[in-house]
């Protein structure tokens, strides 16, 4: 296993309201940044790889349309 250091530049001192206050940050990012952060996210929140999404399993889902009165 490699031995990783905390880079201790990349990060600032704040208090926790600063640390708590995200919004701030995502407004000043386009629609195209925010949706970036997403997939980033999501890809790390479900382990797949971001440049290799897995694909939709199209056999569990089924399409029809509503009755019309």
């Amino acid at each position: 296993m490699a031995d990783f250091k905390l880079d201790r530049t990349a990060f600032k001192a704040q208090t926790t309201r600063e640390a708590a206050d995200h919004a701030g940050i995502y407004k000043k990012m386009t629609w195209q940044e925010r949706l970036m952060v997403a997939a980033y996210l999501n890809s790390n929140a479900y382990g797949f790889d971001l440049n290799h999404p897995p694909k939709l399993e199209r056999s569990i889902f089924s399409v029809r349309s509503r009755s019309k009165r």
